[in-house]
């Protein structure tokens, strides 16, 4: 027995009135046979539910009978949709009024649905942050939560990428987004909308000017949109590699999914030995060589040469500083002409 879908029965029931059995089952997916079945138990947990036989007949709750999820404050009501999510909520400031939510929540629900609940919420635990990375700290983010929800504009010194490095800008927050465990302000300056790294942020304050979402504008989206144009715009070259079969074993655990996927996608066999050979999409000669270093004899480039001549400087750097012992070896940077 599914809990969700007992409870989709009675919110179906509730807003559409009275519903056959068969009706029902095609509503929730399920044979006619198992919509009896759910029937019987709602009428099991004490829900007022009578049939009505004949042609036009079915199930319907009682006159005046409604499933409510009362008591919630204006707070409770807003952290609704993060019940499931005690970490992203605790950040944003919300903890206790997601704990209390989700008591309301469970006491609102029959005592099966309840047990259920529990044993769902006793398997089941998200952890949105990845592997081999500390939570960044994010000192302006419940201020940022109180200008997207006050709909005010925030003045905010951000550090970028290009130059100038330093920037103060005026922004007209419209929603906050949680990627992988970083926060990130989709945010108008100048009437167009544009994606902030929150821990970019090195100052924030809250301005007066108040200012309107377009109605238009919607943060799901946007943040599509924003993700198919970044990688559009991330990788810029191509490499051709070679991969042993342990290499390849290794591969998801040192690149990204799309470097995973074009290698999949254009992967040839070369030699006896397992060895596959492939076209994967690069950022920079920089960055892929950090990256393929990674995966240490497992790989090799064959293209472009650039890339090939800087994983080839920088693995003679390195055995440069190793051929020495330790205890004897002076400091030995990595020549400036290694890219990596």
């Amino acid at each position: 027995m599914s809990a969700d879908r007992l409870l989709s029965m009675l919110l179906l029931l509730q807003t559409r009135g009275r519903m056959s059995a068969r009706r029902l089952a095609e509503e929730l997916g399920v044979s006619v046979r198992t919509a009896y079945r759910d029937l019987e138990r709602l009428q099991a947990t004490g829900v007022p539910l009578y049939a009505e036989q004949g042609r036009t007949g079915g199930y319907q709750l009682l006159d005046g009978y409604r499933t409510r999820l009362t008591g919630l404050s204006e707070r409770e009501a807003r952290v609704l949709f993060l019940a499931g999510l005690p970490l992203p909520a605790a950040e944003l400031g919300w903890a206790d009024e997601v704990a209390a939510t989700r008591l309301k929540l469970l006491a609102a629900l029959p005592e099966v649905l309840r047990e259920e609940a529990a044993r769902t919420d006793a398997v089941f635990h998200l952890d949105a942050p990845g592997w081999y990375r500390e939570v960044e700290a994010t000192p302006y983010l419940r201020l940022l939560v109180d200008a997207v929800l006050g709909r005010r504009a925030v003045d905010v010194r951000y550090r970028r990428w290009r130059a100038p490095q330093e920037v103060r800008r005026r922004l007209h927050p419209y929603g906050l987004v949680l990627k992988s465990g970083t926060w990130y302000l989709v945010a108008a300056a100048g009437g167009r909308p544009a994606t902030y790294r929150i821990t970019r942020i090195l100052d924030a304050a809250l301005s007066d000017e108040r200012f309107e979402r377009p109605a238009d504008f919607v943060l799901g989206a946007y943040w599509s949109r924003y993700l198919d144009d970044f990688g559009s715009r991330r990788y810029t070259g191509t490499a051709t590699v070679r991969l042993s079969p342990r290499g390849r074993e290794r591969l998801a655990d040192n690149v990204p999914p799309e470097v995973v996927r074009a290698f999949e996608a254009t992967a040839t066999a070369v030699g006896d030995d397992g060895w596959s050979e492939a076209v994967i999409p690069t950022e920079s000669t920089e960055h892929a060589c950090g990256e393929l270093l990674r995966l240490g004899v497992d790989v090799e480039v064959m293209a472009p040469e650039e890339l090939r001549r800087a994983m080839t400087e920088t693995v003679r750097a390195l055995t440069g500083r190793y051929d020495t012992p330790a205890a004897d070896a002076p400091p030995r940077p990595v020549p400036s002409s290694s890219p990596c």
